[in-house]
């Protein structure tokens, strides 16, 4: 059997399901063949007829799944950080919003830029992922709130799954705050989303998934229902930021609608998590807002853990709440924040996180059939990925075989 490339003097991390903790194999090799794994395991197993064009000795490096960070705002205009100085002084976040500062801050500037400068500025932060091992990322529209601007984040967002080589997975976040010109009439806006916007983003192909801001500063539960069934009748799956900030129901509403991902669940209750994990929901936890925030509310992890609720991790960069460009800072931040194990936070950014975005059965383990998305790294043990901090060992990163 004659493959494209094969790794082999490797340690394994292969987080296959049903295997214990990380799925680890000690002497292994990987085979790839037309950008897909074509053979995974120990080298004591290896087929003798299994060859390859090029063989890479990792010299007992570990390889893992390539890292999905399965929660991000990457594509926006300008940033908070004079905001940010603000708080600092004292000033608070509503006296801000009320001069025009906060989400309408970044929406202006968003709404100003070209389709050109919007890739620049989100290349660089997406480049920052990338030299961490990343080779699938998520990332939302939410920042234009029209069609024109929704249409041209989504559009940046394909470019840069080109231009960065790297799997982009599109999702429109429409319903994340009521634009300045709607003000007062949020009613209004919904219906501009559910009747023009996301008939429109999805005949043009732009949009994998739709996304709500479900909570008091945001959308209620019967806007963001209407969000959803919208969504449904293009066929569209879910996605929701729940309970972040209060319990609103939102989970439990996004698990109605069989959503691939609840997303921060600070406020999620015991029902919220018995409905995720009746409706194979997954648990998308975010770290760096809760750590940004100074928040003290934690995720419900027991209950989570209980129900066997998937707990996928991700950095939610965004320039207001949490203007983190490190998935494996996040690594660090779950465990001393959320303590989270080990094995939970590696699985969160990899297999857990496709599941979040609805990629299971392409990406997220190392499996045959699987794309060859692989990270290779100087580690002597998968723990140092989450012990450090500031500290990049990534020795190589596999993009579907390349």
């Amino acid at each position: 059997m004659l493959c494209d490339r094969l790794w082999r003097n490797a340690r394994l991390a292969t987080l296959a399901p049903g295997k214990p903790g990380l799925g680890v194999v000690e002497d292994g090799i990987i085979a790839c063949r037309d950008g897909l794994i074509s053979h995974v395991g120990p080298a004591a197993d290896a087929p003798a007829a299994l060859d390859a064009r090029e063989i890479v000795d990792c010299h007992g490096r570990w390889i893992t799944p390539g890292l999905i960070d399965c929660h991000t705002h990457l594509v926006y205009a300008g940033d908070r950080s004079a905001e940010f100085e603000q708080r600092l002084n004292g000033v608070t976040y509503e006296e801000i919003a009320r001069h025009g500062g906060g989400i309408a801050s970044t929406v202006r500037a968003t709404r100003a830029a070209s389709r050109a400068q919007l890739v620049t500025c989100a290349r660089e932060r997406l480049n920052a992922l990338v030299a961490e091992g990343v080779t699938t990322v998520e990332i939302k529209s939410g920042y234009g709130l029209d069609l024109e601007t929704e249409r041209r984040l989504l559009e940046v967002a394909g470019d840069l799954a080109d231009l960065c080589n790297v799997t982009v997975s599109r999702t429109f976040l429409g319903a994340h705050a009521v634009p300045p010109e709607f003000r007062g009439r949020a009613d209004e806006y919904i219906a501009g989303i559910c009747d023009v916007m996301i008939p429109t983003l999805a005949q043009e192909g732009l949009i994998d998934a739709v996304d709500a801001f479900c909570e008091r500063i945001g959308f209620s539960r019967e806007q963001t229902q209407r969000v959803f069934e919208a969504a449904r009748s293009r066929g569209l799956p879910v996605k929701l930021h729940a309970e972040q900030l209060s319990n609103m129901g939102g989970a439990a509403l996004a698990a109605s609608f069989g959503a691939m991902s609840a997303d921060h669940l600070e406020y999620a209750d015991a029902a919220a998590v018995e409905a995720m994990a009746s409706a194979g929901t997954t648990a998308v936890l975010l770290p760096g807002a809760f750590y940004f925030l100074r928040e003290t509310q934690l995720p419900p992890l027991d209950l989570l853990r209980a129900r066997r609720v998937p707990m996928a991790l991700a950095t939610d960069h965004n320039p207001g709440t949490s203007p983190i460009s490190s998935l494996l800072l996040v690594l660090n931040l779950a465990a001393t924040l959320f303590r989270m194990t080990v094995d939970e936070c590696v699985i969160g950014v990899t297999r857990a996180a496709a599941q979040a975005l609805g990629l299971g059965a392409r990406a997220g383990t190392l499996e045959t059939g699987k794309q060859c998305d692989l990270a290779i790294w100087d580690i002597e043990r998968p723990a140092e990925l989450v012990y450090r901090i500031g500290f990049n060992p990534l020795h190589q990163r596999i993009w579907r075989g390349s």
